[in-house]
């Protein structure tokens, strides 16, 4: 009996209540108050709001719209980025690509990278000069690229040859070295150390990249690790590394983003980058049966030397053509100055190419 009395008396509270408020509005009415939407309509306002008061038609956005109208915004964004980089005739590019998932660094930034071996002051910059010197001088490169391009972040990278190929079988009989976990661990920590990313470099020589990519794993599933392969030396029919140039087929670029996708959703990692080189046409065979997933941004490098009129007409010649999906452009500090009264192209100059490419190499 007592919660049936208990429920009688709320009803009569809520009742109460009702019929008061009723009163008082009644009573304000009568006094002449009106809300502030119907003042201003009746007093034949232009429309702005009170401060303070909100729109009457409008519901109050939830997470979900937020985060779509987030989502179509960093779109937006992307595409934006993506039209500056090509030339508004361009009738190849941009190409009709995914549109880059939440923590892509293409479009939105450029990388640049120092290419090599520690091991190997003749590879590259990355071992001609002291840990110390090589960082700094990277510094100053990342600084002449945001100079030349304040619009796009500069992030800087280093790329290391991990399987090196030799001109003799070796061991495996593959024509290849591999780098052991202590050079790459050394390796990751100082690109770590100075906020850059780290590329592992694949020179499979007579292996595969079945049997070279897996080993990779345990340092691809961190998110600063990502990959290139390398077809000049990937000698598919017994060559000898070298002696004439190799081809990577669009079966293996799709077997290599394939492993990138699966550590992507097993990691939960941002997307990966997969740099492809390129200076021949024949260097990349099948080029439109390349998959494209926005968990892989694929880049299609062109890492050929020789001077400026050279550099610029392979890479009209074997990248812009045949379209991927983004695009890089190696400069060499001694290999393009090797031909009399030749020199290094300036940022600015790489900047005039269609499309702009996104990753810059210094070998």
């Amino acid at each position: 009996m007592v919660v049936i009395h208990l429920g009688m008396t709320n009803v009569i509270e809520r009742t109460a209540r009702h019929v008061a408020g009723v009163m008082i509005m009644l009573l304000l009415v009568l006094a002449g108050y009106t809300q502030p939407a119907n003042a201003q309509k009746n007093s034949g306002s232009t429309g702005v709001r009170p401060q303070g008061t909100a729109k009457s038609s409008s519901k109050a956005p939830t997470k979900s719209s937020a985060k779509s109208s987030s989502k179509s915004s960093a779109h937006r964004a992307a595409q934006d980025s993506i039209k500056r980089l090509t030339d508004p005739d361009s009738a190849l590019w941009p190409v009709d690509a995914p549109l880059p998932l939440p923590g892509s660094i293409l479009p939105n930034s450029r990388i640049v990278a120092f290419y090599g071996n520690p091991l190997s002051k003749g590879m590259g910059i990355l071992g001609a000069l002291p840990p110390d010197q090589m960082l700094a001088k990277l510094d100053s490169e990342v600084a002449r690229w945001t100079a030349a391009d304040p619009a796009t972040p500069v992030q800087p990278a280093l790329h290391l040859i991990v399987d090196v190929a030799d001109r003799v079988p070796g061991k495996s009989g593959k024509y290849r070295t591999r780098m052991d976990s202590a050079l790459i661990e050394k390796m990751y920590n100082l690109a770590h150390a100075h906020g850059a990313l780290l590329f592992l470099d694949l020179q499979v020589g007579q292996g595969t990249l079945q049997e070279e990519v897996p080993r990779l794993a345990k340092y691809l599933m961190r998110p600063d690790v990502h990959l290139a392969i390398d077809p000049e030396f990937s000698m598919k029919h017994g060559e000898v590394p070298a002696s004439v140039v190799g081809t990577f087929d669009a079966a293996d670029v799709n077997y290599a983003s394939d492993f990138l996708q699966q550590l992507v959703d097993e990691y939960h990692l941002p997307p990966k980058l997969l740099v492809v080189h390129r200076f021949r046409r024949a260097m990349l065979t099948g080029y439109k049966q390349i998959k494209l997933d926005p968990r892989v941004q694929i880049v299609i490098d062109m890492d050929g030397w020789g001077p400026k009129a050279q550099k610029i007409d392979s890479y009209r010649a074997y990248v812009e053509k045949y379209p991927v999906e983004y695009t890089g452009f190696k400069l060499f500090y001694k290999n393009d100055k090797r031909v009399k009264g030749s020199r290094m192209m300036t940022p600015e100059e790489v900047l005039k190419l269609n499309p702009r490419p996104l990753y810059i190499q210094y070998q």
